[in-house]
């Protein structure tokens, strides 16, 4: 006897009650002073009705399949099977001899002959469902002669679950909609419920023997083990699919637009997933440019070929934002130097703490002028000027009056400790394949101001030429700090499609960023999701922000590091990110694997220098 048979056993003989409410007794477990393993899963009460079966604070009902239509589409079972709902599903298949089946057959053939014979001679017309009946039957007779097909007699059972009466006529009639639209009619186990439950628990016990017969093709329709897939032709593989260990390759590029998001806790394998998806699309003829606060991604830019700038007060990279990119084809002069000045005006305001209407008013004209004194107007060409440098912009705006305060806050940027890092002439080229710019060793309160230099930096190379590039922005939250970063992260999120460029930006601190009024614009306008890994503190808000269920919540709370949801378009499913050890060298963060690497280089190199 199996050990639900057994829990039901025991509930029914021997706690059963005139009312049919069948209660735990604690105090016949306490007395016996014994507790088994049916005690422990036995729902706290039992109650069996016509229609349901009350298992605790549960209500389950179980149904069977009574119909079929004439032909079973491949998958037709796959909705179901990815419903969002809790549900259990039994599918029992019993051959049948095929010599039974013959001489079961040779009788039905015999009578739809003999009624089409019968119509025949009575001069009516023919009856088009006979005449499809008799084809079908004697062609899968013909199969069955052949050993090509074989019969079977088959149970499809349904138990579903719910908290109240309400909830379960509305996943009834969800089920039901969705089975009937593909011909497939089910109806309720009535009076047989305890039966019908007993035969959808993994017990392999059918106690129902409710079949409908079922050769072998419709019969391989029926396989339950189907989920949403995102395995496409071209594109580059992310991970494996966890529901059926399908490959997941997609290509971000063919989506309405190209960027991504991804939000996971710390050390929850983010930058990994995402180191790997730049190593693969560098692959496929795709600039990558990255804004790297935490000097991660320094290993994988030389180990690639490519540049690596590292931003800070000492360094010897410097970006002046005054420089003007030459215009596009469909650009003037005049619309790139207005635009310029809008985001030279946000710069300020970010550097300088925020600035008033009247000093807001005045910083725009300063700039204007600044721009003149260097023969800069609406009509230059651009390709052939020297930009001015923050210094320029100080002299002007102290011949202004009303500019105290500004130049006060200013003359740090310009005179103080912070003018090696903004008034020096830009001597950064971007011209490879793969370019990082590193903001680790820049001073907390000048990261904001840092991140918005070079994100507007690489907008304007990015406007110059069009190429297929893919921007990474790691710690994203840093922008999300000031309006003016964030603006201008989401106005990146809004245009990079007209410039080929896919925006992936990237956080650990969910709540910071969905703060900001311009978190959720960047998730809706991201067409990749990756939810790995979440913290209790931050789970309920992704699961609003994204519509989980509570399913893909505890999922996510409880994931392995690369695991997590992957969202693509409408289609998600739960994914896990692998890479091969070459890979895994290349973009490991983990930092026992990277001194393991330093140790094997530097012993390497004493080899080398011995022989």
């Amino acid at each position: 006897m199996g050990i639900f048979d057994s829990l039901f056993k025991k509930k029914s003989d021997q706690m059963k009650t005139p009312s049919g409410i069948m209660p735990v007794l604690p105090a016949e477990i306490y007395e016996a002073a014994t507790l088994e393993f049916q005690d422990v899963i036995a729902p706290s009460a039992l109650k069996v009705e016509p229609k349901s079966l009350n298992l605790g604070e549960k209500i389950a009902r179980t149904f069977f399949v009574i119909s079929y239509p004439r032909f079973l589409t491949d998958n037709w079972f796959a909705p179901i099977i990815n419903l969002d709902k809790i549900f259990d599903v039994s599918i029992f298949i019993h051959p049948i001899e095929t010599s039974k089946v013959l001489r079961q057959f040779q009788k039905k053939v015999a009578e739809v002959q003999s009624q089409i014979n019968t119509r025949e001679e009575r001069g009516l017309v023919r009856d088009p469902m006979l005449d499809t009946a008799y084809r079908d039957l004697e062609s899968l007779r013909d199969n069955l002669m052949q050993a090509q097909e074989k019969m079977f007699d088959v149970g499809l059972y349904i138990t579903i679950y719910a908290d109240n009466d309400n909830d379960l006529f509305k996943i009834e009639n969800e089920i039901k909609s969705i089975l009937e639209a593909k011909l497939v009619y089910i109806k309720p186990a009535l009076f047989q419920q305890e039966e019908g439950f007993k035969s959808a628990i993994p017990t392999g016990t059918d106690l129902l023997n409710v079949h409908q017969k079922l050769n072998s093709e419709p019969l391989s329709s029926v396989f339950p083990f189907v989920s949403f897939d995102l395995t496409s032709d071209k594109g580059i593989l992310y991970g494996v699919n966890r529901h059926n260990q399908s490959l997941v390759i997609f290509d971000r590029y063919s989506l309405p637009n190209y960027n991504s998001i991804t939000f996971a806790t710390s050390g929850a394998g983010k930058s990994y997933a995402t180191k790997l998806e730049i190593l693969r699309t560098l692959m496929f003829d795709t600039d990558v440019i990255v804004i790297d606060p935490e000097r991660e991604y320094e290993y994988m830019a030389e180990a690639v070929g490519g540049r690596y700038f590292n931003i800070s007060l000492s360094s010897d990279h410097h970006i002046n934002p005054f420089e003007l990119p030459i215009p596009r084809e469909d650009e003037t002069p005049a619309d790139v130097l207005r635009t310029n000045v809008i985001n030279l005006v946000g710069l300020f305001r970010i550097m300088l703490g925020g600035l008033t209407p009247e000093e807001d008013a005045l910083v725009d004209r300063a700039i204007t002028e600044t721009y003149a004194i260097k023969d800069i107007t609406p009509e230059s060409d651009f390709a052939n000027i020297e930009p001015p440098l923050l210094s320029d912009f100080e002299m002007v705006l102290a011949g202004m009056e009303g500019s105290d305060s500004i130049l006060t806050r200013l003359t740090k940027y310009t005179k103080g400790s912070w003018a090696s890092f903004i008034n020096q002439p830009s001597n950064v080229d971007i011209n490879k394949k793969f370019v990082v710019f590193s903001v680790r060793d820049m001073e907390d309160e000048l990261k904001p101001v840092a991140m918005y230099i070079v994100t507007h930096f690489i907008w304007n190379a990015v406007r110059k030429t069009l190429k297929k590039r893919l921007l990474v922005v790691d710690e994203a939250w840093w922008m999300m700090k000031s309006e003016d970063t964030a603006s201008f992260l989401y106005s990146i999120a809004k245009r990079g499609r007209k410039y080929f460029l896919g925006l992936a930006t990237i956080t650990q601190d969910v709540g910071d960023f969905m703060r900001s009024p311009y978190g959720v614009p960047i998730v809706t306008n991201s067409s990749l999701q990756l939810l790995l890994k979440q913290s209790p503190s931050s789970i309920d808000l992704l699961q609003k922000t994204f519509n989980l269920t509570d399913e893909e919540k505890y999922l996510l709370l409880e994931s392995g590091v690369g695991e997590g949801i992957f969202f693509a378009g409408l289609k998600h499913v739960a994914i896990k990110t692998i890479a091969s050890y070459t890979e895994d060298q290349i973009i490991t963060s983990d930092p026992s694997q990277i001194l393991s690497i330093k140790k094997a280089k530097d012993e390497l190199s004493a080899t080398k220098g011995k022989l």
